[in-house]
């Protein structure tokens, strides 16, 4: 489980691509605690729960990828997500699970990424922004005003909830955390709602 406070942003350095699925390699040099990866463990890649397969340190003190991990994205990740559009030198962000002993910041966040929306708007407020993103078919129902949603991995609150469209309010803390500052108009985003709301709805299908 993860909790949505993104620990900082990775590069991708290397992508192969299998006739199963595709293979990326991710610098992580500077971002503290990664060096330490275990193979096996999960990690969130801009809102995906993958595995690390491979992790390490460059020998060469000048290599730009220092600290670095692999994950395998199976064919079924690749065609729900936009991982596999990714190339070389394109950020994500990046968080550990969370630990059992750890501290609870954001919400509950499953890494399942639900589908893919996209920035629709981009405002400067003062020294806040003003993101929007489009609303999904059939996933407007789990949104709701000062509700969680996870966006590219980042837990946020929606500050404005409409037919088609929602807006986050988006700090400057986090926007140089992340790679919302890289982001234009008509990018995608990983949307994971809240699963509190997906498992509240299965309970009560078929008595409203």
């Amino acid at each position: 489980m993860f909790t949505g406070i993104v620990e900082g942003t990775g590069t991708v350095r290397t992508r192969t691509e299998t006739a199963d699925g595709l293979r990326l390699r991710i610098g992580v040099d500077g971002v503290e605690g990664f060096e330490n990866l275990a193979h096996g463990q999960s990690i969130s890649v801009s809102g995906v729960c993958l595995t690390v397969e491979k992790h390490g340190i460059a020998e060469e003190p000048e290599a730009v990828d220092d600290a670095w991990f692999e994950v395998f994205l199976a064919a079924e990740t690749v065609a729900k997500t936009y991982l596999g559009d990714l190339h070389e030198g394109d950020a994500v962000n990046v968080e550990r699970a969370m630990p059992a002993d750890g501290r609870f910041d954001g919400h509950v966040v499953q890494g399942h990424v639900d589908t893919v929306a996209e920035v629709t708007g981009i405002e400067r407020v003062g020294e806040d922004w003003r993101f929007t993103f489009s609303i999904p078919d059939g996933h407007g129902r789990y949104l709701v005003d000062k509700g969680s949603v996870t966006l590219d991995g980042i837990s946020l609150t929606v500050a404005e909830k409409r037919e088609r469209e929602f807006d986050v309010a988006i700090i400057p803390t986090t926007y140089d955390l992340t790679t919302l500052s890289e982001k234009s108009v008509g990018d995608p985003v990983h949307l994971e709602v809240d699963v509190i709301a997906k498992y509240v709805e299965n309970m009560v299908d078929g008595y409203a």
